[in-house]
C-alpha cells in the first residue's frame, strides 16, 4: 500500500528524522508537512503548510483530505512549563488535530510519539506521564487504527539539522546503551520505518515500546 502521510513536528528532532526517512522511502507517495515555521526542506513528493494556530485548523481543513496516515511528532518537554500549559499543548492540541483528521479521513492510521514511562492508567504520581497516558487513551477512542510509539533514547539520522544540543553531550552513551539495554535505545530511523510499516499493515498491539519499534523497523515489506 502506498502511503500519503501528514507529518507534524518536522522542525523538531524526531519529526525531522521521520520526514527525512519518509522522503526516501519508495512506499511513501506523498508527504504533507504542517508546522508553524518552514522546515527548510523541499522535495517533489512533499507539500508544506505553514499554520500558526493548531487550535484552529479550520482554514486548512480542505487541504487535509486524501491522506491515509498521520505521523504525529509534535510535542514539548514538561521541563519549565506549568502542568496546565503542558496539558494544553500535549492533550488539547493533539486531540484537536486528531478530531479534525478523523472527520476528513476516518480510515486514517494515526501514529503518535509519546515516550517510555507513559502512564496508561492516568493515576500515577508523574504528571507528564499521566497527561501522555490520557492523550494515548483518547486517541485510541478516536481512530480504529491508532498506534502509540513509546521510544526512549533515540539516535538522530544522518543529515538532521534539528538535533538537541544535549544529544551531542551524551551521544557516546548510544552504542553502549544499545548493547547493554536494548529496550531503552533505538534510532529515529527505526521509529520512522516502524511507523511506515504500521501504516501499511497494522499491528497486533496499539502501544509499541522500543523492542516493538526495533522489530517492526527490521521487517521486510
Amino acid at each position: 500500500m502506498k502511503i500519503k502521510a501528514i507529518i507534524t513536528g518536522a522542525t523538531g528532532m524526531v519529526g525531522e528524522g521521520v520526514l527525512l526517512e519518509c522522503l526516501e522511502h519508495p512506499d511513501v507517495e506523498e508527504v504533507l508537512v504542517i508546522s508553524r515555521k518552514a522546515s527548510g526542506l523541499s522535495h517533489p513528493r512533499m507539500k508544506e503548510i505553514i499554520h500558526r494556530d493548531f487550535f484552529d485548523l479550520t482554514p486548512i481543513v480542505p487541504q487535509l483530505s486524501g491522506y491515509n496516515a498521520c505521523f504525529f511528532c509534535l510535542g514539548i518537554s514538561s521541563v519549565g512549563v506549568s502542568q496546565e500549559e503542558y496539558r494544553h499543548i500535549t492533550y488539547d492540541l493533539t486531540m484537536n488535530m486528531a478530531d479534525t483528521l478523523a472527520l476528513v479521513n476516518p480510515d486514517l492510521t494515526f501514529c503518535y510519539v509519546t515516550g517510555a514511562g507513559t502512564d496508561s492508567s492516568e493515576q500515577g504520581r508523574v504528571a507528564w506521564a499521566r497527561v501522555k497516558g490520557a492523550t494515548e487513551n483518547a486517541l485510541l477512542k478516536v481512530f480504529k487504527n491508532a498506534y502509540m510509539f513509546r521510544p526512549a533514547f533515540m539516535k538522530p539520522s544522518a543529515g538532521q539539522r534539528n538535533v538537541k544540543k544535549l544529544f551531542y553531550l551524551i551521544s557516546w552513551m548510544y552504542p553502549v546503551g544499545r548493547a547493554l539495554f536494548p529496550g531503552g535505545f533505538c534510532t529515529i530511523r527505526e521509529v520512522a520505518l516502524a511507523m511506515i510499516h504500521v501504516a501499511q499493515r497494522g499491528h497486533s498491539r496499539p502501544v509499541l515500546d522500543v523492542k516493538d519499534i526495533v522489530k517492526l523497523a527490521a521487517e521486510k515489506q
